[in-house]
């Protein structure tokens, strides 16, 4: 899960991943969170998702991060909204009326830039790592968040020996593991869809399992 792979799916327009409509599990838990209008929200690895403009709905102002200009172009392009650029650091910033996307390589990120966040969205972030990169951006993560913030995390529950991912399997256990010395955990929702990649289905997997969590940094 290099970079170059990004790049190439992103360029060759491979986005299987892209969802074309609001996430349901975002709009059911999300509010729970508690988090106020105005606050500040990060999404990790973000692509174009249109689940950040519905967090901009909700009054919230949006953080993201990206590798691909390509996405983050097609974000405001696609809803005719300006966006100015300006370098920060090793990042490119593109700005909106409510957004702002640094395109460059999450690991960069410093407790600078994501300075008076509040929440996180994470839907296809941790799912698209194998796991050695997984305890790295779950490190990472929690070093340069505030204390206190409270994050959303969807995965993707499936036998991982029938089909390799991305998007991978990520099982309870592994969540404790990688956030569990530094975060309060709690389940919030699980189910079976049969909403899968299609290379899932292409390879006999036509079910897969849902997952929802709250979870708190708590230091």
């Amino acid at each position: 899960m290099e970079r170059k792979f990004w790049l190439e799916r992103w360029l060759k327009n491979q986005i299987g991943f892209h969802q074309p409509e609001y996430n349901r599990h975002l709009q059911t838990y999300w509010p729970g969170l508690g988090i106020e209008k105005g606050s500040r929200v990060f999404i990790p690895l973000c692509g174009k998702s249109l689940d950040m403009r519905w967090l901009e709905s909700q009054g919230h102002s949006v953080c993201g991060v990206e590798i691909s200009k390509v996405a983050i172009e097609a974000y405001f392009e696609s809803h005719n909204e300006d966006y100015r650029r300006t370098v920060v650091g090793d990042f490119t910033l593109y700005s909106g009326l409510n957004s702002e996307i640094y395109c460059g390589d999450f690991f960069e990120l410093t407790a600078r830039e994501l300075q008076g966040v509040a929440g996180v969205y994470d839907r296809g972030a941790l799912i698209a790592l194998p796991q050695d990169m997984r305890v790295r951006y779950i490190d990472h993560l929690l070093r340069v968040l505030p204390e206190g913030t409270r994050m959303l995390l969807l995965t993707l529950e499936y036998d991982q020996n029938l089909v390799a991912g991305p998007p991978f399997s990520v099982y309870p256990e592994e969540i404790e593991a990688l956030y569990g010395d530094r975060c309060n955990i709690e389940r919030l929702h699980t189910d079976v869809t049969d909403q899968v990649p299609p290379h899932f289905a292409a390879q006999g997997v036509n079910r897969v399992g849902e997952a929802a969590y709250r979870i708190t940094k708590l230091s």
